[in-house]
């Protein structure tokens, strides 16, 4: 490798120049007294930025790559600590507008590179550990290696949208697109086991994993064999479109199929559709078509079972219109929402049906449609987009996300509404649709998003599902608002605003283990046995879960660090397969599986979860739980919880975010490691 630099060096004199420079800066970083770092880190990643963007560049500082590290380059910043990286961060910092922060990452990346390939032996991370953080950043970030810089990028990156591209030109290279294809389907699966509503990356993922399939320059070897069925359930899920012969020649061929072979279609994309969340355009050509045939096809075509057969024949003529309005190639994921709201049954609640055929009709405000076509754009009105949202939301009300944005209360909100009262979500977005406004009531008194101040996103969100984009500008302007009204009140505002803004079911009652004044904890035995006494169904009287309630928890990173606070939403408590009682609950980060630290790992598949839901064990949930609601009505018995019990639970809080909270009287001694 050494040989191939010095031959670049001699071809590409620009390169050979900057790399001189650049060995004289690294040599006066590690040489600069502490207090005077700063300013030769500087001159160092700028000349590093320049060299990545240097045919040849990523290679020379393959081979510097522990020479910079030890000069301090990472020193006092997460990347000090390689092994508790987390891939999916990696796509901020690669996208940032910030110059240090883009070439301390990829100077990150070229770092591990030579640990994986065992040119650098790291003290802190192994090789096997390196190649499988690289492998998972490359599918994160995998378009990066196939698509230029969108509008965007160029717009809040200029030229520095190069780097990530030869960055990761040059890992793929290194490291073989065998690995990556291969961690990048694992990825996809992972993700779609939780059915999120928003799937557009995903889609565009398995498009990339097609793209690789079918270039010749490309040697994926064995790998990428479990991406079939993903490939497959977008561009040829059945026979009549095998080699995905576009949308209009797919017409042609169904009208001249017999009933034997719509049945075939139909059931082939039902399969697809209900095995991996995603919906294919095709699927959406053959619904349409079905509509003048035979309603029975179209049962099969949406794999009903005999609940959603039911509902679909006793609102038989409101299902057609919504196809016909809402379901095109564009739209046509809002065909498992359609599916999955039917099998839900939520059309026999009274205001349903009838909210629906409104919603048809609905005249969108200038505001609405200016938000609608900005975010999807005009392939189709921005009616049937909305439809096609709604269509999702109703039938995955836990799929909602609440995108890049801090607006966790509002996406908690639309899923529990979706979820428990889809007649008070659907009355919401005719508000905030139609008339650009929302008014809500705190305590008796309306409050009006267009007389509301910002909220907590400080820009307007644009990276949401229909239904959350013109929705949750209102919903984080009047929760905000709330807040303000319960300033100089004694204790947790989410005390009074939690039951005004979610519901009537969520409960008066309310705890937290935190100090607001000081941020220490108090009364957390009595707050852990009150917990217990109310969701643990052997200290409850073995009492279910009724209504979705509100709770906040204290998120950690994976080396148990304190990151924040976080609304989610207490879904039910329940024995998993191997017998360990969990807590099952809704979390609106766009993705719950998360590792929290100090072994809290938490689950979305294989431990008893549906779709949407995220789960850990009571004890361990627990140890994250900072605030939750309950009954006042109810017994106020606290449960007898066992005292080792009681310890794992304070250990968990003490070992994570509860570190530098403890009041003297309650510090644990940390169990030997």
């Amino acid at each position: 490798m050494s040989q191939g630099i010095e031959e670049l060096e001699q071809t590409n004199p620009k390169l050979a120049a900057l790399l001189q420079k650049l060995d004289a800066s690294i040599e006066r970083l590690t040489q600069a007294p502490e207090f005077a770092k700063y300013d030769k880190l500087l001159g160092v990643l700028d000349l590093v930025r320049r060299v990545l963007l240097q045919s040849g560049g990523c290679a020379a500082l393959e081979i510097r790559a522990e020479k910079i590290e030890l000069a301090g380059v990472f020193a006092g910043s997460d990347w000090q600590t390689p092994q508790i990286l987390v891939p999916s961060l990696t796509s901020h910092s690669l996208q940032s507008a910030d110059a240090n922060l883009l070439v301390i990452e990829a100077l990150s990346e070229i770092r591990l590179l030579a640990v994986a390939k065992n040119n650098y032996r790291h003290p802190l991370i192994s090789a096997e550990q390196a190649h499988h953080y690289l492998t998972q950043v490359m599918a994160i970030n995998l378009a990066l290696l196939f698509t230029p810089p969108s509008e965007a990028e160029r717009e809040t990156q200029g030229r520095l949208a190069q780097i990530p591209r030869l960055l990761f030109e040059y890992l793929a290279q290194r490291i073989g697109y065998e690995h990556v294809i291969d961690q990048l389907v694992d990825e996809i699966w992972r993700i779609l086991q939780q059915r999120p509503i928003q799937v557009d990356a995903v889609k565009r993922m398995v498009t990339q994993i097609a793209i690789c399939q079918h270039n010749p320059d490309i040697d994926l070897g064995s790998s990428g064999q479990g991406a079939a069925r993903l490939v497959s359930s977008l561009f040829g899920t059945t026979q009549a479109c095998r080699e995905d012969p576009g949308v209009d020649v797919y017409k042609d061929r169904l009208a001249s199929m017999d009933s034997q072979a719509l049945q075939s279609e139909a059931t082939g994309f039902a399969r697809a559709m209900h095995d991996t969340g995603l919906v294919s355009p095709y699927h959406a050509v053959l619904l349409r078509h079905l509509l003048a045939v035979d309603d029975y096809l179209l049962i099969e075509a949406l794999g009903l079972s005999s609940t959603g057969r039911d509902c679909f024949m006793c609102f038989r003529q409101l299902i057609q219109a919504l196809i016909r309005q809402v379901i095109l190639p564009a739209t046509a994921q809002g065909i498992y929402g359609l599916a999955l709201m039917l099998e839900r049954g939520i059309l026999y609640q009274p205001p349903v049906a009838p909210a629906l055929w409104r919603q048809l009709g609905l005249p969108l405000c200038k505001q609405a449609q200016t938000r609608l076509t900005l975010a999807f754009g005009d392939q189709v009105s921005v009616n049937a987009r909305l439809l096609e949202g709604v269509l999702c939301i109703l039938g995955q009300p836990l799929g909602v996300g609440q995108g890049n944005n801090p607006t966790c209360q509002s996406a908690r909100a639309l899923s529990m509404w979706a979820y428990n009262d889809p007649d008070y979500l659907l009355q919401m977005l005719v508000w905030a649709a139609r008339d650009d406004e929302v008014v809500m009531h705190f305590e008796g008194q309306p409050i009006s998003s267009r007389d509301c101040q910002a909220g907590v996103a400080g820009e307007t969100p644009i990276d949401l599902d229909p239904v959350s984009l013109l929705l949750v500008p209102h919903l984080d302007r009047i929760y905000a608002e709330m807040g303000r009204r319960c300033i100089g009140r004694e204790g947790d505002p989410h005390r009074w605003v939690n039951p005004e803004f979610h519901g009537w079911w969520s409960g008066r009652g309310f705890r937290i283990n935190v100090d607001v004044a000081t941020g220490k904890f108090q009364d957390l035995d009595e707050f852990i046995r009150a917990f217990y006494a109310c969701y643990h169904p052997y200290f409850n009287g073995n009492q279910p879960l009724i209504h979705p309630q509100p709770a906040g928890i204290a998120i950690t990173d994976s080396a148990a660090r304190f990151i924040g606070w976080h609304a989610i939403t207490l879904l039910r408590v329940a024995l998993d397969p191997e017998e360990v009682m969990r807590v099952y609950f809704y979390n609106p980060n766009n993705d719950s599986g998360q590792n929290w630290g100090d072994g809290v790992v938490v689950s979305t598949a294989g431990k008893g979860e549906r779709f949407g839901e995220a789960s850990l064990p009571f004890a361990q949930f627990t140890s994250r739980l900072y605030i939750f609601h309950y009954d006042p009505l109810e017994s106020g018995v606290l449960a007898k919880v066992p005292q080792d019990e009681l310890d794992e639970v304070q250990g968990y809080m003490q070992r994570s975010w509860g570190m530098d909270r403890q009041p003297p009287e309650l510090v644990l001694q940390a169990p030997d490691q």
